[in-house]
This record gives structure tokens, sequence and C-alpha cells, in this order.
């Protein structure tokens, strides 16, 4: 068990004059509230804050983490109080353990919706207080290394939890051997029979493997004696983790891996990288497409080093690795390597602070999005794009670096350099070729975007971008014109009530009229008011009851007794301008809930009307349908539409059709449908009956003015004694035919 004293020795070997008093207060505190708890494995809970807070010195943090490490389960398991903590160890401290109890602390209704809500908390404090997270790794490092005292179902859910959230969180914070460490307890422990098995094969060539690193080694050393300049140089031993990956993603077994071993060269400058890199390939062959330069392009992370894979003795691959000692700090702590600088000023002048400056742009964007996504499934699949994903280096045409996860687009690109770019971004040119927006960008391209002022993103754009920025960008941009639209509508539904009333519209359609009538109905503002009316939340005729006098409204409705069928002619009758929606134009309003009524099914060439259902938007039916006629009780409810499809689109009509059941009828129906230059996408048959049959055939037309001719060919035939449209396929319960006419 970790003692305290180790504790002020290793933060007094780093910062000799940190706060310690703070540091023992906390421990002094934390011991007496976990009084008499106990860990799973029996041992004092007291261990656990001690264990935390001396790997937190293994990072050179402050004494304020220090001492948030020693506290930070008193809020969420003792009878602590975040009062009690603030008043004992002030704000900041209270700050980081708090942030840490709220990590843990809400219960989910799903496994998906815990992961989900888990990715958004930590963004949440990455973005407040990135000690807060770097706490939580340590904290959960040190449960991993206990993690075999508890029992196996609740063991690999720990374990696949910590490999899918915490070790890409460490991995981006760029503190490799927290992220090292994490993954390989998490696999052993997912993987228990793989790992084995891999282990008990790498302990019968151990020997063997040593050798061999020492031998090559040996060889660099001795190729390395004219340098001048000195060098340390290291075995690199192969986790389980990425041996396991690798034999997964290159479908081989251990027998077929040979760089099982790598070795790493540290050397003092970036040039003395590149020099060392020309040596190595001097003595040994590069494998093709191995060399890796995160000097020139470093990872999001931080991250620095020269990467090369060459075809070393008797034949194996052996990897390469060369940095600086600064590379080397930045690769081992990532982020925490600020607090491995004695002082702020030799960090600032390391460039180390710009470098994490940069970084912290990736938390930022997090940030931005995460309040958008509100769907589990799709706020993980953008997480794990973000976290998971490797990266493509790519270039605008003035050659600045832009980096991007794998398998972004031509329009992520665009969306990565200003939002107004990529709202209207139509082409792209990759390496001076043009390209769609979806083209899949790959290291050391040079992209030019292509935009439009009078392009705007549309909905399908969605399925084209892969970052979760320009996802959200997307999105933003569509609820804010879908808002604009709703409101459009609600306020166009209620001047058309009051038009209805032969009143002037200008005399109620205003601020001052519907402010106080909004406000009294829990809306906040006029906008929020006619957007629900809009969208179909809020009856307009509640609107009307308020803003027009009772006697007036009592005076009109006894005189104007209305028709449905009266009113439907009315509005189908009018040529006037409307707005395209999804295919069906509607009266000076555009992005509104448009749907096609599934009791008539109209298709282009019926004469439509809409219906404005509550809670539903706007239903499209044939204007002869009944039901229609029984659910309209309002006159404002109806509302003028109609067609407006591309030339080249086609629609499917059902026609039912009664014949004598005799062979090759079926033949002359489908070749006169032919004949006319129609598809037939369906054909259902029922011929239980001897003397008549039934078919059902389903034809593709541009509109329901071709559908006449069709009948009539089909009509023309001998044996067939019937042929009407229908509505929806209703064989084999269809005995008579049942349509809407010829």
């Amino acid at each position: 068990m970790i003692r305290f004293e180790d504790i002020v020795d290793a933060v007094l070997a780093y910062n000799e004059s940190a706060d310690i008093d703070l540091i023992k207060k906390a421990y002094v505190y934390s011991a007496k509230v976990h009084s008499g708890q106990l860990r799973d494995s029996g041992e004092p809970y007291l261990s656990h804050p001690l264990a935390v807070a001396h790997l937190l010195t293994k990072l050179n943090m402050d004494e304020t983490s220090i001492a948030a490490g020693l506290l930070h389960d008193t809020i969420e398991d003792t009878c602590s109080t975040p009062e009690e903590i603030k008043d004992l160890f002030g704000e900041e401290v209270l700050f980081l353990v708090d942030g840490l109890t709220k990590i843990g602390r809400i219960k989910f209704s799903s496994q998906e919706e815990q992961q989900a809500e888990n990715y958004r908390k930590m963004i949440l404090a990455l973005s407040k207080d990135i000690r807060v997270i770097i706490i939580k790794l340590v904290d959960r490092l040190h449960n991993m290394r206990t993690i075999d005292i508890l029992p196996p179902p609740r063991k690999k859910r720990i374990a696949q939890e910590t490999l899918n959230l915490y070790v890409p969180i460490a991995e981006r914070l760029g503190i490799s051997w927290i992220k090292h460490e994490l993954e390989e307890i998490a696999a052993q422990t997912i993987y228990k029979r793989e790992y084995l098995k891999v282990k008990d094969k790498l302990s019968l060539t151990k020997e063997e493997r040593e050798a061999y690193i020492n031998k090559v080694i040996a060889i660099v050393e001795e190729k390395l004696k004219g340098f001048g300049k000195p060098v340390k140089i290291e075995g690199r031993p192969k986790s389980f983790y990425s041996i396991h990956n690798k034999m997964l993603s290159q479908n081989i077994s251990l027998d077929e891996l040979y760089d099982l071993n790598g070795i790493r060269i540290i050397c003092d400058t970036e040039g003395d990288c590149y020099s060392l890199l020309g040596i190595i390939h001097s003595i040994w062959t590069p494998v093709h497409g191995k060399i890796k330069d995160y000097i020139a392009l470093p990872k999001a992370n931080m991250y620095q080093s020269l990467h090369t894979t060459v075809i070393g003795p008797e034949g194996h691959h052996v990897e390469f690795q060369f940095r600086t000692d600064q590379m080397h700090l930045i690769a081992e702590y990532g982020i925490a390597a600020h607090w491995k600088y004695k002082e702020f000023v030799e960090s600032k002048r390391s460039g180390m602070v710009d470098q994490a400056e940069e970084q912290f742009e990736w938390i930022r964007h997090m940030l931005e999005y995460q309040h958008e996504i509100k769907d589990p499934k799709e706020f993980l699949e953008s997480m794990r794009l973000e976290l998971y994903s490797d990266e493509v280096h790519v270039f605008t045409p003035k050659g600045e670096v832009k980096q991007l996860p794998k398998g972004s687009t031509a329009l992520d690109f665009a969306y990565s350099i200003h939002t107004d770019i990529g709202h209207h971004c139509v082409g792209g040119r990759v390496d001076g070729r043009m390209v769609p927006l979806k083209y899949e960008l790959q290291d050391g391209n040079v992209v030019d975007i292509i935009t439009s002022s009078s392009h705007k993103p549309n909905q399908d754009l969605l399925k084209i971008v892969k970052t979760s920025r320009a996802k959200s960008k997307i999105r933003s941009f569509l609820k804010e014109e879908q808002r604009e639209s709703g409101v459009l509508l609600g306020r166009e539904i209620v001047a058309k009530s009051i038009r209805d009333l032969r009143l002037k519209v200008d005399d109620y359609v205003k601020d001052s009229k519907l402010l106080p009538v909004a406000q009294g109905a829990g809306f906040s503002t006029t906008e929020n008011l006619l957007l629900a009316i809009g969208r179909g939340k809020f009856s307009v005729q509640n609107i009307i009851s308020k803003i027009v006098p009772a006697e007036i409204l009592e005076k009109i409705r006894e005189g104007n007794k209305w028709s449905v069928r009266e009113l439907i002619k009315k509005v189908t009758s009018k040529k006037e301008e409307r707005v395209g929606v999804e295919g069906i134009k509607i009266k000076g309003l555009d992005g509104v809930l448009v749907r096609v009524a599934k009791c008539c099914r109209p298709v282009p060439g019926d004469r439509i009307v809409g219906l404005i259902s509550r809670g539903r938007g706007i239903i499209v039916h044939s204007a002869n349908c009944q039901n229609i006629v029984d659910v309209a009780y309002e006159p404002d409810q109806i509302i003028g539409v109609e067609w407006d499809l591309p030339k080249d689109s086609v629609y499917q009509v059902i026609v039912l059709i009664k014949v004598v059941n005799r062979p090759g009828i079926l033949g002359m129906v489908t070749n006169a449908i032919a004949l006319k230059g129609f598809n037939i996408s369906d054909v259902r048959l029922d011929t239980k009956s001897s003397k008549d049959a039934y078919m059902e055939i389903s034809i593709d037309v541009p509109d329901s003015t071709k559908l006449p001719e069709i009948v009539t060919a089909i009509k023309s035939i001998k044996g067939v004694k019937s042929a009407v449209r229908i509505n929806k396929h209703s064989l084999s319960n269809q005995k008579e035919p049942q349509g809407d006419g010829d």
C-alpha cells in the first residue's frame, strides 16, 4: 500500500515549493471520512485515493490536483458535502472533486444511453479543466490494476468501458503510458483466452527475440560510432493488444507476425532524426509505404516521431522510431507534459503551450456539437469517429495543413475551413482534378473548394459528411431554416383563418395582438407561438378566439355555414404561385412537414387537396377522398396544394383486373401494358376460382393522366371483364373490384 510519505517525497522531487500542508490536510480528511470503509479486495478504502494521488505525481501534477485525487470519492461515497470541501480546501479543489463526482453519478435507462452520456460528461469536463480528466484517468488506471477481484460480468463490463471510452481519451490527450496500460489490462480481461495463447507462444521465443533485438541494436551502434552525437537506443516490445489487433486486421497467425519488437532511437534535434533515418535505410531496405513522418505532420494529440519499417537481419521486419527528448516526453505524457516542466516559461519557450492550444481545438469542436446530437446511437458514432479514427493530412492551395479523420470527404474539408464555405460548397478540386462532394480524401491531397453563393445545405448532405463538426453545422442550418418555414406557415395559417372570416389580416395578425396570447399560452415570443401552429402543435382556433371579439365571431359563424366539398373545389381550382416542398406545392410556404394520405394514396395527375392535421403537418389527399370530408371540421384546415415533380419521375399505380380464367390471359394483359411503353413492377394473382381470376398489376407511370389509356388497352382484350385502379394491394382477401374508377 502506498504511504502518504511516498506521495510527499514524489511531489517535492519535482516541486520543492509545493503546498504540502494542503496535501496533508486532504490526506487526513480523506482518512477520516473513509474510515471503516473497505474495497472489494478487503483492503482499507484509503488505499485507493492514496494510489490515485501517487499516480498523479508520476505526471508531476500540481498540489491542487494531488489534493483532489485524495478527495475524489469523498462526496460520492461518504457523508461529505460540497460546502464542507469548499470551506476546508477552497473553490478550486471543490471544482475538481465535484467534476469527478458528476462523471459517475447519473443512472440511465439503457447501456447505450449511459455510454453516450459518459462521453458527454467527459467532454464537458475536458472543456472546463483538463485536470478533471487526468485525475479520472489515473483513478480508472488504479481500478483496472485491481480488477481481478471483481466478479466476471462486472469485470468484463468495466474492461469494455475502459477500452471504449478511457483508452481513446488517454490516446487523444497523448498520455501513452496510461493508454497502453489501460488497453493491455482491458484486453487481457476481455480476450483472456487469446491473451494466454499469445503469452505462451511469446514466452517460448522470448530469449530468441531478445537476442535478435540485441543483434540489431549492436549493428546500429556500430554504424553510429561515427555519428558524433549522443543517442539512446532501446528495444520496444509490442503489447498484447497491438499484436492481437494486428493479427485480426491482417488475418495472420502469430507465427506470421515478424515485427513483434521495435527499436526507438532518441536524439537531440529534429535534424538528427532525419539523419538517423537515412543511416538506418543505408543498412537495411525500407518497406514500401511504411515511412510515417509525424514530425512534419504531428498527430492531433501533439505526438511527434519519425517511423520506418525495414527488412532487417534474417528477413524479419523491424520498426524504428526516431524522436528527440522533448518529443519522447510529449509521446509519453501528452497534455500532462506541461506539468513535467518546472517553470511555465520553459514550457512557453519550448512551444508546448502553442501545441496544447491546438490540441484543445478538438475539445472545443466536440463541445459545439455534443449539445445538438440527442440520439445516443448517433452521438456514439460521432464520438467514435472523433476519438478512434486514424487521421489524414490534407493541404489547402496555400499549403496550410488540415487534419481530418480518415474517411473524411471534400465537404468535410470545406467545413473544416469555415462554416460558410461548407454551406456554399458545390464541389472541389483534389490535386487539380474535379471531384464530387463525397470524394474521400487521402494523405497528401491538395484540396481547393468550389463555392456558389446560391447553394445551401440540404438533408442529403448529412449522408456525405463524416465529421461531427460538418454534421453539426448542417443540422444547425436545417434546423434554423425549418424554424423559419414553420413560423411562416403558422403566420399564414393565422392569416388565412382571419381572411376566411372576411376580416382584415393587418388588423389582427400583428405582434401587439399576438404577443399577449402567446405569453398567456406559455410561449415566450410570438415566433414560438406561430412555430407551434405551423407544426400543428397548437390549434389556430385558440388564437382566433382570443384576438377576434366573441360577438364578431358569433355573427360571422351564424351567416357562414360552409361545405367541405365546396371548399375543396375552391382550393383545387386556384392557380396561385406556390413553392415546391418534397414534390408538392403549398402556397407561399417551404420546408413544412408534408405527408401523402394512406387512405387514398394520390399520385401525380390526381387532383389533390391539403388537410392541416394537428401534430402531423399537412396531409395530402385525393380531392374526391371521402375521409377528408369525414375529418375536416374547420374551414382553415383545407389548404390548396399541387404537384411539383421532375419530368422524369415515375410513380406506382395498382390496377385490379378481373378476367376469365383461361390460359394465356396474363401474357396478353402484360403485353398490352408493355406495348404502351409502361413498366410493370409487380404482379399478384388469385386463380382460386375456376371461372374468374383476379390480377393486381403495379405499373410505373409518370402521372395518373396516363392511366386511362392503360385501362382502355387492358379492357380491349378479350376475356377482361373489368379493370380499375385501387389504392393498395388486397389479394388474397379481395373478391370483387373496389377502386376509385377508371
